[in-house]
């Protein structure tokens, strides 16, 4: 993050010019000019048309959530990869919405800056505007979620227009889409060929349409990531797609390299935590067995 993110900034002072084309603006206004509020979907489309772009990071806990939002990360998304990277499953399909609530209401009351955006867990919307309107009424309501977001592009297209004619903020998904990963056989690129290309296109521009304020790209090519972000007026997100886009997300475990073994392709580990937390424990359990913790230093008289 620039060192003027961190200088005396007027929350209500206009935002500086940005440099023109996608480059990063030498001034980051998103980062460094809201500060008194939370980001808003406002602030999001606004950096796009001035072509700031923006990290997003996932967060399930409060240290986490804390940590991100004073870093300056403007968007915290509650995904249901907490499935594979905290409840221990395999995949994100078995997580249930009871099992995400508490881990929204911890984002949400550990950030003051962040917009957080809650996910949909598998069979919470599939089955009905409806069903989705109640599964999203629970996050925002009970999880205080910001945003929700769902996966799939024109064949949820229903539900988005429901939760964002109620006054929902809804972000969409749509490329590789980890929900439906047994369904497409694997954690595959998707929208390769012209005609495949096509259709993320169609269902990006139909999201839009319907009402979503963003829409996440997984696991696309990077010529068709940056065409998806030209043609539409939302800000694409990007997760192994390119640099095209107008945000970028991780999962904070795989940036942080809390995960073990190779992790896929676009991450890029910025620190090696499961590293010093596994040397920090090896200390400790040495120090009991030796006696050198507690010292008297550690001890009350």
């Amino acid at each position: 993050m620039s060192e003027t993110a961190n200088q005396p900034t007027d929350p209500q002072a206009p935002p500086k010019p940005a440099a023109s084309g996608a480059a990063a603006t030498s001034e980051p206004t998103l980062y460094g000019g809201v500060r008194s509020r939370r980001v808003t979907v406002r602030d999001l489309q606004a950096a796009k048309e001035r072509g700031e772009r923006w990290g997003m990071l996932t967060s399930y806990d409060m240290l986490s959530a804390q940590i991100f939002d004073e870093a300056g990360i403007p968007v915290l998304l509650v995904g249901d990869s907490a499935g594979n990277n905290v409840l221990g499953y395999e995949t994100t399909v078995p997580v249930q919405l009871e099992e995400l609530l508490p881990l929204t209401r911890a984002v949400v009351g550990a950030s003051k800056r962040a917009m957080v955006v809650g996910d949909l867990p598998f069979g919470s919307y599939q089955a009905s505007p409806e069903q989705a309107f109640m599964s999203a009424l629970r996050l925002i309501k009970e999880g205080g979620a910001h945003a929700v977001k769902l996966e799939g592009g024109r064949r949820v297209v229903p539900q988005v227009e429901l939760l964002a004619n109620s006054g929902m903020a809804v972000m969409g998904h749509i490329g590789l889409t980890p929900q439906s990963v047994h369904g497409i056989g694997g954690f595959r690129v998707q929208g390769r060929g012209e005609d495949a290309g096509e259709q993320v296109l169609a269902d990006a521009l139909a999201l839009q349409q319907a009402g979503a304020f963003a829409v996440v790209l997984e696991l696309v090519p990077a010529t068709l990531a940056e065409r998806v972000s030209r043609e539409l007026t939302i800000p694409t997100i990007g997760i192994g797609a390119g640099a095209g886009c107008d945000a970028q997300v991780l999962v904070w475990t795989d940036m942080a390299g809390l995960n073990a073994g190779p992790g896929p392709r676009f991450v890029k580990r910025y620190a090696d935590l499961r590293g010093t937390l596994s040397a920090a424990a090896a200390e400790y359990a040495e120090d009991v067995r030796t006696g050198r913790y507690p010292s008297a230093e550690h001890s009350y008289t």
